[in-house]
């Protein structure tokens, strides 16, 4: 994508906060140094959530990119001081325990640690207490150190990052308020405020939880809720005498109380308490006072003490000592929260220039930063991602009643222990397929992804499991979990089954140019004729795979696409040419994937069009009519079995459902859910975008290299001539059949010296499930290359389970199964 040159760019920063400061520096340091912050409050502590931050940074999470962005940000904080004083103090972060089920999480937590290169060990009690003298050794069951973690000095750290910036060329500018973002042609072109108007090339708005005030003056949707979040600190302690000096502040490990919704920092002889623990306190961005109308700053409400009353309390069970203490002061700190809990980061496409980098916490501002900065002056980030983009969230996703409550109930869950499959509880049901009353008359059991409802397994399938004997599996990886979704996939080999795909995204490409612009898009070979399914990859500039697209062409000006996420439709429409329309048509379609030997004897009989092989091949589509339903047909398959994928509109859904229930009556037809898809899709090898691989990754790397043409041109394709392979997405097998793993553990590969452990880890896994079919649980993970038959070890809950590397696929190499 064409950037406007470094020499000649006009950024203005919104936000002196942390981010916007780290931002700032990030740019000037890249050559970007005609860059203006401005800031509505006074500097250097303008009222915002920095200015009463308590700055704790604890690296690790379960997501890879927020530890990324934790890691820069230590590292680059480490590196600045003001005055002789570090902009960070490595005083080591100390998670404990008080019940089994935070012991076991802190395992697991050790693991994604080790996975994401975050140095940590597990403590026992006695050695907690050799870290924080004053715990209740009694009520502990262990902890989880980090030497590497410690507190931010986020004043400071904006002080040293505005200064590096200053003389580079940027000018901050303290008390101007954003009145107006001016725009021409769909390109912001400058900034309003209450002194002046500032023009610009590029505007970001890193304006905190007044972000969804910006991004009202710039027409563009910023789904972020402002949060109060309690903060109160103790009167002196006698046992802090003494420990700390006034510059230093702290020498004790952070600690994390999460079993009760709690942190703590020193403040030299003072403890200072964060709790998560109330009722969710939201706050109205456009009614917050401005500085010099607030008591103390306008991110600092008056503390309430009857919401903090239980926190106290909790504090004296695991630190007694402060019963004979009291609360000196507190007050409820406002900051940000997202429906998914991850911040908005990127470029507006209905108002180019304009970016967002917005709810974002001191933990990972400078990562936040570099990021964005990359992705202003290089084109794209270096780090992956998708999981912040700010075209991530489905439409309904943004409505101010969701974004309200689902920011509140991840201010409610933020210490709690989350397992990977666990939906948000409301709002519920939010978006159904047409097929749902027929699901919850089997008695679906549903999950949620995308705000679809989403049947993982069906009770009235419960019979068909009692004659199918599985190795127990451990609490963990029993959650969300059934024995029927193992009837479910013998069914789906052995008869045939009915899936509910209608979540799976779709959009249409339309219009004369339409065909040679997804042929110009993609890695595949587009150019074929009306009927051809081609499976294919949208890779960015630099090689890596943002995405990947089943490409029907249904006539020659009309395509229709199956899709990722909402980015997709963005990255393609940011790209389309005037002769190219492309829309959405997700919601008013629907589509029931039919897979199974029997899948042939089912569908044919319904229809007049040949489905035989020879008449309807494997990639191909038709589009006919099942019974009274017109269906677009296309026969694919993710599951490794006979069968097709059947769109109609939503409105003829419940009538495809029901015409192929009935028909497949006699055939033993069962609805099967995702739980069975899948460990189906694993044993036959098939990617899963974002979580196997990202724009990271490149298609040989990913073992994708088939869907590649070279002998073509498409976005990517120059850097494909050295890409590297350096590591591969590799297949394992657990060798032992009661084992389970989940999904980002590590991987060891031993060596001569490890005494057959291995050492640090050398991957971490990707996508994981029991395979039914081959009676092991399989793993996708990220390693070096290696031979098949490599013995490895994979990290669960602090045990190494051996697996080893297998040829893919890992179930029926010969296609048998589904070219028939």
């Amino acid at each position: 994508m064409s950037r406007t040159p470094a020499n000649s760019s006009r950024v203005v920063v919104i936000g002196a906060g942390i981010v916007g400061c780290s931002l700032a520096d990030e740019l000037t340091a890249r050559g970007w140094t005609d860059v203006t912050v401005l800031e509505q409050g006074p500097l250097p502590a303008p009222g915002g959530s920095t200015s009463h931050a308590p700055g704790l940074v604890f690296q690790t999470s379960p997501s890879r990119t927020m530890t990324e962005f934790a890691a820069y940000t230590v590292q680059k904080l480490r590196s600045l001081e003001v005055d002789g004083l570090p902009c960070f103090h490595p005083v080591g972060g100390l998670e404990v325990a008080t019940t089994e089920a935070r012991w076991a999480d802190l395992h697991r937590k050790a693991g994604l640690a080790a996975s994401w290169g975050v140095r940590g060990a597990l403590l026992t009690p006695q050695q907690c207490t050799q870290l924080w003298p004053m715990l209740d050794e009694t009520r502990l069951y262990g902890g989880f150190h980090t030497p590497d973690d410690g507190l931010a000095r986020a004043l400071l750290a904006c002080r040293a990052q505005r200064e590096r910036a200053t003389a580079r060329g940027a000018r901050f500018l303290e008390r101007h308020t954003v009145t107006g973002i001016e725009r021409a042609d769909g390109r912001v072109t400058g900034v309003v405020t209450d002194r002046g108007a500032f023009p610009a090339d590029h505007v970001v708005s890193a304006a905190g939880f007044w972000g969804p005030v910006i991004g009202a003056l710039a027409g563009v949707d910023v789904p972020l809720l402002p949060l109060a979040h309690q903060y109160a600190t103790t009167a002196p302690l006698p046992e802090l005498a003494g420990v700390n000096d006034a510059r230093t502040e702290a020498s004790r490990p952070i600690l994390r109380f999460q079993d009760r919704d709690l942190y703590f920092r020193e403040h030299t002889d003072r403890l200072g308490i964060g709790s998560y623990a109330h009722r969710p306190m939201p706050v109205d961005p456009f009614a917050v006072p401005a500085f010099d109308d607030a008591p103390v700053m306008p991110s600092s409400l008056p503390f309430t003490e009857d919401d903090f009353a239980p926190s106290w309390q909790d504090s004296i069970e695991l630190l007694p000592a402060l019963g004979e203490s009291r609360v000196a002061e507190g007050f409820n700190g406002v900051f940000s929260f997202t429906p998914d809990g991850m911040p908005v980061l990127g470029e507006s496409r209905d108002l180019r220039g304009f970016w967002l980098a917005e709810a974002v916490w001191v933990t990972h501002s400078a990562g936040v930063a570099k990021a964005v900065a990359e992705w202003m002056t290089d084109g794209r980030p270096a780090l992956d991602l998708h999981e912040c983009d700010l075209n991530r969230f489905e439409d309904v996703q943004r409505s101010p009643a969701y974004v309200a409550d689902r920011g509140a109930q991840n201010f409610v869950e933020v210490y709690d222990v989350i397992h990977p499959l666990q939906p948000m509880e409301r709002p519920r049901p939010l978006r159904t397929s047409p097929f749902y009353p027929r699901q919850q008359e089997l008695g679906a059991y549903f999950l949620e992804g995308g705000g679809w409802e989403r049947p993982h397994w069906y009770e009235a399938n419960a019979p068909l499991a009692e004659d199918i004997r599985l190795p127990e599996r451990d609490a963990w990886s029993a959650r969300y979990w059934s024995p029927i979704a193992a009837a479910e996939a013998r069914a789906t080999r052995e008869k045939v089954a009915l899936y509910d795909m209608t979540p799976l995204r779709r959009l249409e490409v339309t219009g004369p140019g339409a065909r040679d612009f997804l042929h110009r898009m993609t890695t595949n070979n587009i150019r074929k004729k009306p009927g051809a399914v081609t499976y294919t990859l949208l890779l960015d500039e630099t090689g890596g795979i943002r995405s990947d697209l089943t490409v029907a062409r249904l006539a020659p000006d009309r395509f229709q696409i199956g899709a990722n996420s909402p980015a997709d439709l963005d990255w393609l429409l940011r790209h389309a040419p005037t002769d190219v329309q492309i829309r959405d048509i997700t919601s008013g379609t629907c589509c029931i994937g039919v897979w199974g030997p029997l899948a042939r004897d089912l569908v044919q009989p319904l229809t007049r069009d040949d489905f035989s092989h020879e008449g309807f091949g494997y990639f191909r589509a038709k589009q006919t009519h099942l019974g009274h339903v017109p269906v677009t047909a296309m026969r694919l398959s993710y599951v490794g079995e006979l069968g097709w994928e059947l769109y109609t509109t939503a409105d003829l859904g419940l009538r495809l459902w029901d015409t192929l229930w009935e028909a497949g009556r006699e055939y033993g037809v069962i609805a099967a859910g995702r739980s069975a898809f899948n460990s189906l899709r694993l044993e036959k090898g098939y990617r899963a975008w974002g979580v196997d691989m990202t724009d990271e990754h490149n298609p040989y790397e990913a073992g994708l290299g088939f869907a590649v043409r070279t002998d073509k041109e498409f976005l990517g394709r120059a850097a494909l001539d050295d890409a590297p392979v350096g590591r591969k997405l590799a297949a394992l097998l657990l060798d032992d059949p009661a084992a389970n793993v989940l999904g980002k553990e590590p991987v060891h590969v031993p060596t001569p010296d490890s005494a057959g452990s291995g050492g640090a880890p050398a991957g971490y896994v990707t996508s994981a499930g029991y395979g039914y079919t081959l009676g092991r649980c399989i793993a996708y993970a990220w390693l070096p290359p290696l031979a098949t038959g490599t013995a490895v070890h994979i990290e669960y809950f602090g045990n190494r389970l051996p697996a080893t590397v297998a040829d893919e696929p890992l179930f029926d190499p010969k296609m048998t199964h589904i070219l028939k």
